[in-house]
């Protein structure tokens, strides 16, 4: 269990624990190489050899004892206290709330999502941002919320097929699908409007989704295509979404990106 909460702290990239606190570091390597450097001394003194073959054992036995068994045991044996302050940070990392996207299918009529909100809180889920898109035969709600810890994404689904909802799809979010979408799509039109290039990353940076520059039905995964139309001097283009649909709000979006590209570029 010790060494499993320590290998937690390891980069995902190159597998390396964080670095130690120097203080920390430098107080287990004296405790671990202090002992048995005052025994070593002491053994080798006791048989009172001649100084050169005193010099040489002491340095020889104590540069393999300390470097290959001594300091690598110690700090496998210390690790939980060297990496103390780390595991308290995770701890208070895995014990914060957590923000989770809904993305839900719920019929048009009065009172369904203040029903979706009280179930919901049943499960001590907080509504922090929400967003509708008017569909023919119903909304498509898109909720940001956040809840305890232990609240496990199988109950908030539990929560919204109890509200009537279909399609349900919940993924873990970040602070960042907290930011405001108009101001993330001004920012997108900005670097469009530089530099109309931008156009294709720019749609995919706005949907979430995939640029596909060369779509090969054959060769497609599974997922949601949008196929925009040629515009002025702009191709047609292709974006692919695994696992959400595109709304009526997103591809009008999208094609408000393309109008500006396309005015730019005349402009040019």
């Amino acid at each position: 269990m010790r060494q499993t909460e320590i290998h937690a702290l390891a980069c995902e990239v190159c597998g390396r624990l964080p670095h130690p606190k120097r203080t920390r570091m430098a107080l287990a390597k004296l405790a671990a190489v202090f002992p048995v450097e005052l025994a070593l001394h002491a053994l080798v003194i006791h048989f009172e050899l001649p100084y050169l073959a005193t010099v040489s054992i002491l340095a020889v036995t104590a540069t393999i004892l300390v470097i290959w068994v001594v300091e690598p045991g110690a700090m496998r044996y210390l690790s939980r206290w060297l990496h103390a302050p780390e595991l308290r940070h995770r701890h208070r990392l895995d014990s914060a709330e957590r923000l989770w996207r809904i993305r839900v299918r719920l019929d048009d009529k009065p009172g369904r999502l203040e029903l979706l909100a009280k179930h919901l809180a049943d499960r001590r889920a907080n509504i922090l941002a929400m967003h509708v898109h008017h569909l023919e035969n119903g909304v498509l709600d898109e909720l940001v919320v956040s809840t305890p810890a232990e609240v496990l994404p199988q109950r908030l689904t539990h929560a919204v097929a109890r509200a009537g909802g279909v399609a349900i799809g919940i993924w873990p979010a970040s602070a960042l699908t907290l930011v405001d979408g108009q101001t993330r799509a001004l920012g997108l039109a900005g670097r469009v409007a530089a530099d109309p290039g931008e156009l294709p990353l720019a749609i995919a940076e706005l949907l979430g989704a995939q640029y596909l520059p060369d779509p090969d039905p054959a060769r497609v995964p599974g997922g949601t295509l949008l196929e925009t139309a040629a515009s002025g001097d702009l191709g047609a283009m292709t974006f692919l979404r695994t696992g959400e649909p595109f709304t009526p709000a997103e591809v009008a979006r999208a094609h408000r990106l393309i109008d500006l590209a396309v005015v730019t570029a005349r402009q040019a």
